[in-house]
């Protein structure tokens, strides 16, 4: 250890030393966590090369330095490079740290940086400077609070003509005012005090205590609290903006200067207001040097002081006597008013960084949010949520040279991309984030004690002279993680802020610097591989490559040759394996027949379904059955092409065509280890399924492969436990559940249970021959077994195409890996997508599994037999009979609704299934339909015109009358099932034994089953607006839905249905009653004029409406009794007399028909055109009361004038029957019937 490392005393830094590290055996300490980070002020240099961590008083500087790792690499390491105690007054401590690079200024400089300064800031208010060493430059008191924040600003040289050239400065934030001291004053005193400080040293004298620096110092107000803030820089507003600034601070004779002014903006962030934007006009506040003219005074004084006391013999007196230090004499800061903020009560922001090129800035809060703003502008553009505690930084990339400087044109300037890094240390997560309104470029999973270290700026001391051919050695940010000591930087291509063919070009071309780097290595092949553009391509092949050829060593030539000799030498005993005549195959394998033939009929039924009617286009040398030469295998070999070789080695053995024995013993020669040839073995099984199904004897040779595999030497492990799994024959089960291929699956693990079986015995013969082997291993086939039959019954049903007409779709396919990481709702969600595609009718589907419970009754091998020909119903049953739990209907109706849901959300036009279970009706009316249903409500409140709300919603008329409807069905089944739900206990999920290990999303079924229960009253306060807005649409009434109910009703609408609601309550308004009457009594008219067109065209029409509209009635406190009479004088109106002899409202209702039979009559006997002679007899011996009350009848009103005298006949009848004796208008009744009885006769 150094003296430094020797003399730390840590007695009092408590939680520093981390209590969970331990000590492995190489004596290393391994830390797990540590948390002593987030109490601690750390700063890094923007060259990487120092880091300072200081806590309380004291802190550590870290140095870069070199050293030899045990494998002789050598790597960058930080090493403790001084430590010790910083503060000088009592109770102070640090604060803020950071540490800033000096340019050098000798001419052979290529931009590393002379020596670095550290700036701390003390609670005190005191803010020191330090050398690497930890040597005290400079002190100075510049406010009494506690120092908060300190941010450099560098030099940028300017990216655009016309941008303004930003001066370097350095600022000190305290709570309520801000101090900025500008950089060049700042780098020559710095310099001059080092300068100063080795002279002393080297001399052994004092060190002179230099003047105090120049600053300006501006007092923050208008806000309540400051915590952060940002030194945008100067700007210069347009001639634009000027005259819009003059105006509004003016007003309108305002006068306006010939040029803009420049201004500092600043930037803060805190509370009240949430950020503060602050301009400083140039030139407004001179530095602060009062207190440099009383610190020379004070030398002088105390200089002339000595002498005298020198001459009058004072001198030893005065060494005596203490000396009291004086507290340094605090400047007033210079008022400065916000210019204006983005109010926020509750927010309160904690950190803000601004992006390199000043136009962009990060602000994290105490509400978790991570917001971008505009700084031009001041505007906030975007906000990430969920980022509680982030820490922020900017990585700005440039474009590569090239197409953009070769241009035949003016060469294009380079182009920069700005990308926000997020670090979420209570995810443990760092993002980054395309600018302004990019998307998520990378994430990467990081420890949760990590600090996120972006300077923000690069070497002090630079400007646009000395700059000239620079290369500076800057990270823009870098992620410090304590618990394993690593600092990584964050590197990202230009290319993901771009877009489409742009971003692929830019991509390869950042690939094709990566391959120049990498082609002495093995990684090259990826990298050639990810290149796409043809161009890149090309120079690609003709430039690097040739390249790299023509200047590699000869030793990687002799290499290389020495791989490709051996490569050609096992390549010969390959194809030594030329097609022989087939050996005379003899082995039976006992139990394999009898699988077979128990799956042979779905087997069968897949193979037709799969073997496709659709024409398709092939080449001959993409055939597996292609000639392959020695280059080619070679080159399939280097690009790790399984199916090829694979179909080189063992397709001949799988269809009879090469000698097995022979093919064994020559792999076995080449050196090839067995688990590799088992993995092309099964690429080529899994691969050409569809010629594995047309070869019966290939599973027997498939039988004799695999047991010929297990028995080379390295294969089934002879230690081999039968209680534990085999790795062996684990990795041909992982083959088999990740294929899509489900029949070439199913008869590789049929054939692997067998020859696992037929080595477990011969194990067990050997260990204990009395007893029968159970193995461990033969469990976990048979469940294999089972979900590969399963879901071989599930791709033969997901197979069958849809029938024509409908929208067809690729055919899915599933593996028994992906229905195990689909959760328990994969199979039943798949099943419902197919009904989907099948257009299947829920009569039709509730219809096939009525067949289910027959079914059930018969074995379960007979779902085999019937699968083999038989259409959509009878393999849907089959996979219902598979999955009797996941599949049950009540799951399958539910999964099928959401679906066509699904499908109706996308395309309004389409359909949804109407036979909504209630258990997630709830989940689909907040996802899907509330959004449509309350946009169709307003808009039709308020254009009220429906044909127009039918275009701003985006539906036709049938399609939204049909929407309608289908919202009223939906919550009578939410009130339906929340009036039984004490009576219905929970359904229990269940899951089938095989299927139980499945893993992912919750399934639709247990979602539904934890939506909140409905408040009944406010689901029916839905259900009425529903069905008033279908009345609407079905008899395309004119109407404001929403008027018809009060301010409580309105409100109520559209909110949760499990949330308690103020609901309308007692008697209505009579205004709002009298137009909820008007509206359904229109109703009522529009559905008798739609059964009188159904009469006249011999249908039947809708009969519900009468009692829809009267139960309308009562929940909407209109008498039924006018709605019924309305409804009968309608009927007799329409000339319907058969369906208006339902009424029982005598007194009322008698008067109205009364008028409705003279209007007939009148008809018959004056408005005629045809007036016979028995009707005019009839006229003359009427009565001349009744005569004179007919004339005054119009029949104009009458819908159907023109009906039968005996329909006239029975309705006078009725009006005698309803009128009382002592009714006014009995005898004109009488009358009426005697008339008709004269014009019966007459007729």
């Amino acid at each position: 250890r150094s003296e430094n490392e020797l003399a730390w005393d840590d007695s009092d830094w408590g939680s520093w030393d981390n209590p969970e590290a331990k000590e492995d055996g190489s004596g290393t300490t391994t830390v797990r966590s540590a948390p002593w980070l987030q109490d601690c002020v750390v700063s890094l240099s923007p060259c990487s090369d120092l880091m300072v961590v200081a806590k309380d008083h004291k802190a550590v500087f870290l140095s870069a330095k070199w050293r030899t790792d045990d494998g002789g690499r050598e790597e960058m390491t930080l090493a403790v490079s001084w430590s010790g105690t910083l503060s000088t007054e009592e109770g102070e401590s640090v604060s803020s740290v950071i540490c800033i690079p000096l340019a050098s200024q000798k001419r052979s400089s290529t931009g590393r940086p002379d020596w670095t300064c550290i700036v701390v800031g003390f609670s005190s208010g005191y803010v020191r400077f330090y050398t690497e060493s930890g040597v005290l430059l400079l002190a100075q008191l510049l406010n009494e609070d506690p120092v908060l924040r300190l941010k450099c600003r560098t030099y940028e040289i300017p990216r655009h003509p016309g941008v303004t050239e930003q001066h370097e400065e350095l600022s000190i934030l305290y709570p309520a005012a801000l101090v900025t001291i500008d950089g060049f004053s700042l780098f020559q005193s710095l310099r001059a005090c080092r300068n100063q400080v080795a002279r002393a040293a080297a001399a052994g004298s004092e060190v002179v205590h230099p003047p105090p620096l120049a600053y300006k110092k501006w007092g923050l107000q208008d806000m309540d609290t400051i915590v952060d803030h940002s030194s945008v820089g100067i700007m210069t507003l347009c001639v634009f903006d000027q005259m819009k600034n003059a105006s509004i601070l003016g007003g309108f004779h305002a006068s306006v200067k010939g040029s803009p002014p420049a201004m500092s903006q600043y930037i803060t962030v805190g509370g009240g207001p949430y950020t503060g934007f602050y301009y400083a006009i140039e030139g407004s506040s001179q530095p602060l040097l009062s207190h440099v003219a009383l610190a020379v005074a004070s030398k002088l004084t105390s200089a002339l002081f000595s002498a005298a006391s020198g001459w009058l013999g004072w001198k030893k007196q005065s060494e005596e006597e203490p000396t009291q230090k004086q507290k340094p004499k605090v400047e007033p800061a210079t008022p400065m008013a916000v210019r204006f903020g983005l109010p926020d009560s509750r927010r309160h922001g904690e950190f803000i960084c601004l992006s390199p090129c000043n136009t962009l800035a990060g602000v994290t809060d105490d509400f978790g949010r991570v917001t971008l703003l505009d700084v031009g502008r001041g505007i906030a553009i975007r906000m990430w949520k969920g980022y509680r505690d982030a820490q922020l930084g900017w990585v700005q990339v440039s474009e590569g040279r090239g197409e953009r400087e070769s241009s035949p044109s003016a060469p294009l300037p380079r182009r920069h991309a700005q990308f926000l890094v997020i670090y979420a240390p209570r995810r443990g997560i760092l993002e980054v984030w395309g600018t302004q309104q990019g998307p998520r470029v990378g994430a990467f999973t990081v420890g949760k004690h990590c600090r996120l270290l972006y300077a923000g700026y690069r070497l002090m001391g630079v400007n646009s002279v000395t700059s000239q051919g620079w290369l500076l050695h800057t990270q823009q940010v870098c992620l410090f993680d304590p618990a394993t000591g690593a600092l990584r930087t964050v590197t990202v291509p230009f290319h993901l802020a771009l877009s489409d063919k742009k971003s692929e070009r830019a991509k390869d071309m950042h690939l094709l610097k990566r391959l120049t780097t990498l082609l002495k290595s093995r990684e090259a092949q990826s990298v050639l591989l990810d290149i796409k553009h043809p161009a890149v391509k090309k120079q690609q092949s003709d430039t690097e490559l040739t390249s790299y050829i023509q200047g590699s060593k000869r030793q990687a030539i002799a290499e290389l040759s020495a791989t490709l000799t051996n490569l050609e030498s096992r390549t010969a005993l390959l194809f030594s394996l030329v097609p022989h005549p087939p050996l005379p195959f003899q082995t039976e394998v006992a139990g394999i027949e009898e699988e077979l033939a128990r799956v042979s009929p779905t087997l069968q039924r897949y193979a037709e379904l799969t073997s496709g009617s659709r024409p398709s286009v092939s080449f001959a040398l993409d055939s597996p059955d292609a000639s392959l030469p020695v280059r080619s295998f070679l080159l399939v070999c280097v690009c790790v092409c399984f199916s090829p070789v694979g179909s080189f080695l063992f397709w001949g053995c799988l269809t009879g065509e090469s000698p097995l024995q022979k093919v064994c013993t020559t792999l076995q020669k080449t050196g090839i280890s067995p688990q590799q040839l088992l993995s092309l073995l099964l690429s080529v099984w899994l691969h050409r399924e569809k010629e594995v199904l047309k070869k019966t004897e290939a599973v027997r040779h498939l039988h004799t492969l695999l047991t010929a595999l297990s028995s080379m030497k390295g294969a089934v492990e002879e230690s081999w436990d039968m209680q534990c799994v085999s790795p062996w024959w684990q990795q041909v089960r992982s083959a088999c559940v990740q294929s899509h291929s489900s029949a070439a699956a199913l008869l590789a693990a049929i054939v692997a249970h067998r020859a696992a079986k037929a080595n477990i015995t011969i194990l067990g013969e050997h260990t204990h021959p009395s007893w029968e082997a159970v193995s461990l291993e033969l469990e976990q086939w048979a469940v294999c077994v089972r979900q590969l039959e399963d879901v071989l019954s599930l791709q033969t049903l997901l197979c069958v195409p849809p029938p024509q007409g409908t929208p067809g779709s690729a055919t899915p396919h599933c593996s028994v890996k992906a229905l195990l990481e689909g959760g328990r709702g994969g199979i039943a969600d798949s099943v419902a997508k197919w009904v989907f595609r099948q257009d299947l009718a829920p009569e039709r589907l509730k219809d096939m599994l009525q067949r289910r419970g027959e079914a059930e009754r018969k074995c379960i091998c007979c779902c085999y037999i019937s699968a083999c020909s038989c259409g959509p119903p009878e393999l849907l049953v089959s996979v219902c009979q598979r999955f009797p739990d996941s599949l049950s209907p009540d799951l399958l109706f539910a999964h099928c609704c959401w679906e066509y849901v699904v499908q109706w959300n996308k395309d309004p036009e389409v359909g949804w299934f109407s036979l909504s279970p209630a258990g997630i009706s709830s989940m689909m009316w907040n996802t899907f339909i509330v959004k449509c249903f309350s946009a169709a409500a307003f808009l039709i409140e308020k254009v009220n015109n429906v044909c127009l709300c039918i275009q701003d919603v985006g539906m036709g008329d049938c399609a939204m009358t049909a929407f309608l409807g289908s919202c009223v069905q939906l919550l009578q089944i939410l009130m339906e099932a929340d009036s039984g739900v004490e009576e219905v206990t929970p359904p229990e999920l269940c899951v089938e034994e095989v299927w139980g290990e499945a893993e992912g999303p919750a399934s639709l079924a247990e979602l539904a089953l934890e939506q909140k229960g409905v408040h009944y009253p406010l689901v029916q306060h839905h259900y009425l607006l529903a069905s008033l807005l279908h009345t609407a649409m079905t008899f395309s009434l004119r109407v404001k839905p929403l008027s018809l109910f009060d301010s409580k009703g309105k409100n109520a609408f559209f909110r949760e249905l499990s949330s308690i609601q103020l609901m309308p309550s007692g008697d209505m308004d009579p205004g709002l009653v009298s137009l909820r009457q008007e509206f359904l009594l229109r109703v009522l008219t529009g559905w008798v004029t739609t059964q009188r067109e159904a009469v006249e065209g011999s249908g039947s029409g809708d009969k519900t409406w009468p009692s829809l509209c009267l139960d309308l009635g009562l929940l909407l406190q209109v008498n039924p009794d006018i709605l019924r009479r309305h409804l009968v004088c309608e009927l007799y109106n329409q000339g319907l007399d058969p369906r208006a002899e339902q009424v029982e409202d005598k007194d009322v209702l008698g008067s109205q028909l009364l008028v409705l039979t003279g209007q007939r009559l009148s008809y018959s006997l004056l408005h005629t055109q045809t007036q016979t002679r028995p009707a005019m007899e009839l006229l003359a011996r009427l009565p001349p009361t009744l005569c004179t009350w007919l004339k005054a009848m119009d029949p104009s009103e009458l819908g159907c004038p023109s009906v039968p005298l005996s329909q006239t006949s029975r309705l006078v009848s009725r009006l005698i029957e309803i009128l009382p004796e002592n009714h006014g208008q009995y005898s004109l009744a009488l009358h009426l019937l005697e008339a008709v009885e004269d014009l019966q006769r007459d007729d």
